[in-house]
């Protein structure tokens, strides 16, 4: 994954070097360094975003479903 690729899927999942160190539970600073120039994520980060996006759509479909069928 390269820095444009990670600062891509951040902005795209509405997320900053912030919250994205709070989700993974990683001092910020880690973070901050993946994003320098001689730097990038480590590979897992990728599998992290793929997941994260696909609960995110579940959670949406589930909310849904729930609203249609009156389920609280």
């Amino acid at each position: 994954m390269t820095q444009k690729e990670f600062n891509d899927r951040l902005k795209k999942n509405g997320l900053n070097l912030d919250d994205f160190a709070r989700l993974i539970d990683t001092p910020v600073g880690t973070i901050y360094n993946w994003n320098r120039k001689d730097k990038t994520p480590p590979n897992w980060v990728v599998s992290w975003f793929d997941n994260y996006e696909k609960a995110k759509s579940y959670e949406y479909i589930k909310n849904k479903v729930f609203e249609i069928e009156k389920i609280e």
